[in-house]
């Protein structure tokens, strides 16, 4: 599909912040209309998330207070890119220090966009599986439970609201076509 009559023109950028994480910018933009309007952005270096499956069928996850939010929220393991870092590294990586867990094989499931409206945060999702487990090492001022469910009772966590982040509600989107074979996997052991 052509898409130039829906494209915007950055015609100047100014910053407004520049974080220790984020970094926020404000650009005046030309629309396709030939008018202009103002976009504020943040800048994000990128994530992982990893839906990490046990033998016995349920998936590792967490729970962590999150500030914004100001609650305790259910996740699947994820974290930001350092900067330089393979994807596939950064979720051995975090989920390692998170979990405990290392795994034997991997498989790339594809990325998402959390939040396109003002943000340019991409989360790599990753499926992890021939779980061991060992001793987690969480990052300075992190603190998290980790546990387990089956893929039923996460499901049932994002019907009924208690699961809102939407990373884990498209890991569940994942597993739930990955588990029917309506979706595959294309595991790896790397080395």
């Amino acid at each position: 599909m052509k898409d130039d009559h829906l494209r915007e023109i950055t015609l100047a950028s100014e910053q407004i912040l520049r974080g220790g994480f984020l970094h926020a910018l404000r650009d005046t933009v030309l629309l396709p209309d030939g008018t202009q309007a103002m976009r504020e952005y943040i800048i994000h270096p990128g994530a992982v998330m990893v839906v990490a499956l046990l033998d016995d069928g349920q998936v590792v996850l967490e729970r962590q207070f999150r500030h914004p939010m100001r609650k305790v929220m259910i996740e699947f393991p994820a974290g930001k890119l350092d900067a330089g870092e393979a994807a596939l590294d950064c979720a051995r990586r975090e989920l390692l220090e998170e979990t405990g867990y290392s795994a034997k094989e991997w498989a790339r499931a594809g990325v998402l966009h959390p939040v396109i409206s003002y943000s340019t945060e991409f989360i790599d999702i990753w499926f992890a599986r021939g779980l061991s487990l060992g001793k987690r090492k969480l990052d300075a001022g992190e603190f998290l439970d980790v546990f387990s469910a089956s893929p039923q009772q996460l499901l049932a966590w994002c019907a009924d609201g208690s699961v809102t982040d939407a990373k884990t509600l498209t890991g569940m989107l994942w597993l739930q076509n990955v588990l029917s074979g309506a979706w595959s996997l294309d595991w790896q052991q790397p080395a």
